[in-house]
Formats: C-alpha cells, sequence, structure tokens
C-alpha cells in the first residue's frame, strides 16, 4: 500500500523496490517456461527491466550493427537506455528515442540517464509509444512497454524500420504469451520473419520481409 492508503501501482511498486535493492544483481525469479526451464540462472536488477544477460546482448548488438537511429518503447527506469546507449558511445554516432509514459516513472528514467553521462546519446520522452514520433529510419526497434500494445507499435513503425534493422521485442516468452502470439501472428501475415531465444521472460528478434534482398 501506498501513502494513505492507497494502493501502489505495479510499476511504482518495481520502481520502490528497484530502488531498495540499489543496483544489486538478483537471480531471474520468473517462472519456469517449457523454453527456459530453469530461469534463475539468468540475473536481473528488478522484474520489469530486462534481464541482465538480455542488456549485455542489447549493447552488443548496437555496437555490432552501429545503428543510426534506435527506439525503444517502454524505457521504465531507463537500465536498457543507458546499456544501448553505451554501445551508441563506443561506435561514436547514432541515437537513441525512447518514451515513457508515466510521469513518476519518467522522472527516474530521467535521473538516471543524467547521471549516467550518456544523455548526449539519449532523447527520453514522456509521451505514449503510440505518440512518440520519429524522423528517419530505424534501424533499431526495441518494443518493451505495456504487453498488450507491443503488436500494434511493431505495425505502427514498421514502415519506418530498415530492410536491414532488426525488431526486438521483450517478454515473448509462454508465459504469459502475449507478445509471442503477437510475433507469430505478424509473421503468419508475411509481415516479418522471427526467432524465439528461450530467456527467462522471452525475446523476439525480428526482420521485416518487405524490402529484403
Amino acid at each position: 500500500m501506498g501513502i494513505f492508503g492507497k494502493k501502489l501501482k505495479q510499476e511504482h511498486k518495481i520502481m520502490l523496490q528497484a530502488e531498495r535493492a540499489k543496483g544489486a544483481l538478483l537471480p531471474e525469479y520468473h517462472r519456469a517456461t517449457l523454453e527456459c526451464p530453469n530461469p534463475s540462472r539468468w540475473h536481473m536488477y528488478d522484474s520489469m527491466t530486462a534481464e541482465a544477460e538480455v542488456l549485455e546482448f542489447l549493447r552488443t548488438l548496437v555496437t555490432t550493427l552501429k545503428p543510426n537511429l534506435i527506439v525503444e518503447t517502454g524505457a521504465f527506469l531507463g537500465v536498457s537506455t543507458v546499456w544501448m546507449a553505451e554501445g551508441l558511445r563506443e561506435n561514436g554516432f547514432g541515437r537513441i528515442v525512447s518514451c515513457e509514459l508515466d510521469p513518476v516513472v519518467f522522472a527516474k528514467a530521467q535521473e538516471k540517464i543524467a547521471a549516467s553521462g550518456l544523455g548526449d546519446w539519449i532523447d527520453l520522452r514522456n509521451v505514449s509509444s503510440l505518440d512518440l514520433e520519429t524522423s528517419g529510419q530505424i534501424d533499431l526497434f526495441f518494443s518493451d512497454s505495456d504487453l498488450e500494445v507491443r503488436e500494434q507499435e511493431v505495425r505502427q513503425y514498421l514502415p519506418k524500420i530498415s530492410s536491414t534493422g532488426l525488431i526486438l521485442m521483450h517478454d515473448a516468452s509462454s508465459h504469459p504469451g502475449i507478445v509471442r502470439e503477437s510475433a507469430l501472428r505478424l509473421e503468419a501475415e508475411g509481415l516479418i520473419s522471427v526467432v524465439l531465444l528461450p530467456t527467462p521472460r522471452g525475446l523476439a528478434i525480428a526482420q521485416k520481409r518487405e524490402g529484403r534482398k
């Protein structure tokens, strides 16, 4: 319960838990799935931010792909934003446009980004992912906002994504399955080609089919 007995939003509850953990790396506690029966082999900073191993993967993708533009939806506390920005700094070019709708969480993300010294690489906005406006071709799209809008996000941004770019959809495990089913539905329609990584929360990696050579 929060102040005056009001129930805390889930995001705010996890935000407070993350603050108490003070950046400690914890065993991942997502429930076991058929594709990932031992989730505790992975690590996490909190239960909303991508797994620590996935954060490392994101940063490596940035240094490998050399993107000019990354678009991230659902920054939460800005942890994944900062990890990808580290890759941009190593590359020496590029920018990441990210968004967080909740104003309280957004403020905390701003604090983390300011403390990271990576603010020059990051454009964080307090706006819905479906209202986020970007200019230029997207080279890396990381969908990590509310589960229910992930499919709509990909459909909306698909025309702006490079034919050689990557689409990442976090939380694509078989439980709860919402994002996984969305990714496979988009693939069945011939819009993208999908690879499902068996991480605790699941990560779908995709590339759009249109324009590929």
